[in-house]
C-alpha cells in the first residue's frame, strides 16, 4: 500500500537525488513521505476495524476520517505534483502510478458505496419500459370500469416513502461512490509500467504486483486472478538476469515471500497440492547464480515448482 516500508524507501531516496536539479518535485516527495508514514500506524490500528459500521458514531470513526483525510491528501499531491514530473525518470514514474493506485485502494476498502465488506441495500426504481408489466402496480391500480381516478403505476406501495439509504460518515470529506473501476484502471497502468520499465527482481515492480494481488482479492474478490497475478511476478522474478545490490536484494526477497503467500490464499488445505510449491534456499531443487545478490533461474523440472529467493539471513552465512 502507499505505507509499504518499500515505497517509502524509494521515496526518501529519490526526494534526495533531485533534490539539486528539481527541488520543487523533491519537496513534494518528501511530503507524501511524511504523509506515508503517519498513514503507516493508522492502517496498522484500523485492521481489526474494517468491518465497523461507519454509518454510526463511534470512537473509532475518527480514525477511519483521519484515513480518508490523509489519502485525500496524498492523492492530490501524486496526481497534481508528482506525477506531471516524472516523465524524464524511469523507476519515480512507477512509483507514483503506483502511489497514485495505493491510494484509490485506500478509497475501496473504507469509503466505497456501495461498501465492499457490507451488503448494500437495494435502491428503489421504477421499472423500465419494454420489460413487462409490473405486476404490484396492476393490483395497486383500480379497475377503470368501476370507477375513480386513473393512478400511475408506482414501484412502492400507497403510502410508503422511499428509503433514504443512509450515507458514510466521512463523506464531508469525500464523495461515497464506487471507486473500484477507476482503482482497477489506476493498478493496470501501474502495473503495464512496471512491466515494461523495470526487470521482473525489481522491488518497485514487486512492490506493485504485491498490493495488485491483495487489491484484486480483498476488493474484487476473486482469488483465481489475485493468485495468478503473485504466481507470474515469481516467475518474472527467476527469469530476470539483471543483477542487485545488497538492499535491493533484502527488500526483493521479502516480497516474493508475500507473494508466495497469496498465492496459497483461499485454497485452504489443498494448498500444498494445487498450487506452485516454494522451494527453500539450500534444497536440491533451488538453482542458484554466480552472481552475488540475482535472482536464480527457473529449474528444469518445469513450472511447478518455483524456488524462492534466498532470504538475506542464508546470504550471511554464505
Amino acid at each position: 500500500m502507499a505505507s509499504s516500508e518499500v515505497d517509502q524507501k524509494f521515496l526518501g531516496k529519490y526526494a534526495q537525488q533531485v533534490n539539486n536539479s528539481n527541488p520543487f518535485l523533491s519537496s513534494w516527495l518528501y511530503k507524501v513521505l511524511g504523509l506515508s508514514v503517519i498513514l503507516s500506524k493508522k492502517l496498522i490500528r484500523a485492521r481489526r476495524l474494517r468491518k465497523l459500521d461507519t454509518t454510526r458514531d463511534t470512537k473509532s470513526l475518527q480514525l477511519y476520517h483521519h484515513i480518508i483525510w490523509l489519502s485525500r491528501e496524498g492523492l492530490v499531491m501524486v496526481e497534481q505534483y508528482i506525477v506531471p514530473m516524472t516523465e524524464g525518470y524511469i523507476e519515480l514514474k512507477v512509483l507514483a502510478y503506483k502511489l497514485r493506485a495505493s491510494f484509490y485502494h485506500i478509497y475501496v476498502l473504507f469509503h466505497n458505496q456501495p461498501s465492499i465488506n457490507q451488503a448494500a441495500i437495494p435502491s428503489f426504481s421504477s421499472p423500465d419500459k419494454g420489460k413487462g408489466v409490473d405486476r404490484g402496480s396492476i393490483r395497486s391500480s383500480p379497475n377503470p370500469m368501476e370507477g375513480g381516478p386513473v393512478q400511475i403505476p408506482s414501484s412502492l406501495p400507497p403510502g410508503l416513502a422511499p428509503v433514504s439509504v443512509p450515507k458514510p460518515s466521512a463523506s464531508f470529506l469525500l464523495p461515497a461512490m464506487n471507486y473500484i473501476p477507476i482503482a482497477s484502471s489506476c493498478f493496470s497502468r501501474a502495473s503495464f509500467l512496471s512491466e515494461t520499465m523495470l526487470s521482473g527482481s525489481h522491488p518497485l515492480r514487486l512492490s506493485v504486483k504485491t498490493e495488485y494481488s491483495a487489491y484484486v482479492y480483498d476488493c474484487l474478490h476473486d482469488g483465481d486472478t489475485s493468485r495468478k497475478i503473485a504466481q507470474q511476478a515469481i516467475r518474472d522474478v527467476y527469469n530476470a538476469q539483471e543483477g542487485m545490490d545488497d538492499e535491493m536484494f533484502e527488500d526483493a526477497a521479502e516480497l516474493v515471500a508475500i507473494l508466495g503467500k497469496f498465492m496459497k490464499r483461499g485454497l485452504g488445505s489443498s494448498a500444498t497440492s494445487s498450487t506452485p510449491r516454494v522451494a527453500s534456499v539450500g534444497t536440491p531443487e533451488t538453482p542458484r547464480t554466480n552472481t552475488r545478490g540475482t535472482a536464480g533461474s527457473t529449474p528444469n523440472t518445469g513450472e511447478t515448482v518455483l524456488p524462492a529467493v534466498p532470504s538475506p539471513r542464508a546470504r550471511e552465512r554464505r
